[in-house]
């Protein structure tokens, strides 16, 4: 599970958001920029969840939506390789 977890695209949406968090809590006032920015991190965010996911489901066989980048075929056979040795 570490490797799901621990992948760049999820590590740098949280950095993102950590960030957004710190600018959030200065003195700033709150303008179409910074909304474009949270927007921006929560549409980044929900990507990196859902390659994680599609990943997790590719390794154990299950159906992985058409439009992923997640070789579904190449994760499980490693994945059979791995628990036969």
């Amino acid at each position: 599970m570490r490797k799901y977890l621990f992948g760049t695209g999820l590590l740098s949406a949280i950095t993102g958001g950590v960030t957004l968090l710190r600018s959030a809590r200065s003195d700033e006032p709150f303008t179409w920029r910074t909304a474009l920015a949270w927007l921006s991190w929560g549409i980044t965010f929900a990507l990196a969840v859902g390659s994680v996911v599609d990943s997790y489901r590719g390794a154990r066989g299950r159906l992985v939506a058409e439009d992923s980048g997640v070789d579904r075929d190449k994760l499980f056979g490693d994945r059979v390789k791995r628990r036969r040795r």
